[in-house]
């Protein structure tokens, strides 16, 4: 009889060999076989949980959405104004737990495969979808005009992905302080040309 938490113990270990065998091997490479032993269990196994390798990338990006949005609840929860929970967006994007080589080659995958993937790309969508929401009611508190906030949150979300997808052609280690610096110098512009009078929400120096 298996032990209480084991499945759920192997789907992650399965979940973290995906990203990794895809940022050595690239995603076309990284076999179920692969996959399934840098986990420690047989490729049977691995299949039987996730049913094909595309749906172990599925349930691999959902994993790294989840991880996502506990950065963003936490971060969050330390804002007092919506400037702060601006940054709060931005700080999450840039975790230490998010913004690191392996996840990045990872994510690369997951734009690379919503061309032919109707599913990733629902994913992807969404994602993107509640990055600027957020962004837009925070921006839309502090800027007042509803439009000028969309394209300030448009603005702040592209150079987030941006950054993202740059650093997956870079070597070396990813620069998380240079890559928020960028984009909160970004929104500080945003925020100076066209913020009525009274109306910064509280600046955050980072």
């Amino acid at each position: 009889m298996p032990r209480i938490g084991m499945e759920g113990a192997r789907r992650r270990a399965l979940i973290s060999a995906t990203v990794e065998a895809i940022h050595e091997r690239g995603f076309c490479d990284a076999t179920v076989a692969d996959i399934a032993r840098r986990a420690g269990v047989s490729g049977g196994l691995a299949l039987h949980y996730f049913g094909s390798k595309k749906a172990l990338l599925t349930e691999t990006m959902r994993h790294l959405l989840a991880d996502l949005a506990r950065e963003l609840k936490e971060e969050r929860a330390k804002a007092r104004t919506p400037r702060e929970r601006i940054s709060a967006v931005i700080a999450a994007s840039f975790a230490p737990s998010q913004f690191r080589s392996s996840i990045i080659s990872a994510w690369l995958a997951f734009y690379l495969q919503a061309e032919t993937d109707p599913e990733t790309q629902r994913l992807l969508q969404v994602y993107h979808r509640r990055l600027v929401s957020n962004l837009t009611h925070e921006f839309l508190a502090v800027l007042g005009r509803r439009g000028r906030a969309r394209r300030a949150a448009e603005g702040t979300a592209a150079l987030i992905d941006g950054l993202w997808l740059q650093r997956a052609l870079a070597k070396g280690e990813p620069d998380a302080r240079s890559a928020i610096r960028l984009v909160e110098d970004y929104v500080e512009r945003q925020i100076e040309s066209e913020a009525p009078a009274g109306a910064s929400g509280g600046q955050v120096n980072r």
